[in-house]
């Protein structure tokens, strides 16, 4: 999974538009007060956080932009039964 495929998961699975970020693939043109983000890290590797009240929170670094993508599906979109 990558960003792209990440972005049509999300809204297919019903996540508001303005829930989420995706570096260079879903960004909104007014910032929401809060979101999650996925962003390349640094140092390398890949970010995954948090936005709320004007600050952004890393919570998670991944080695790859596939793991970062899956996880953060995983987060977003909770499992049904």
């Amino acid at each position: 999974m990558d960003r792209h495929s990440l972005r049509t998961a999300l809204l297919a699975a019903g996540l508001p538009p303005e829930s989420f970020q995706l570096a260079g693939v879903h960004e909104a043109t007014d910032r929401p007060t809060d979101f999650w983000f996925m962003r390349p890290a640094p140092a390398g590797g890949w970010e995954l956080g948090s936005y709320e009240r004007g600050r952004f929170e890393v919570r998670e670094t991944h080695a790859t932009e596939s793991a970062a993508a899956r996880r953060l599906y995983e987060i977003l979109v909770p499992p049904v039964g």
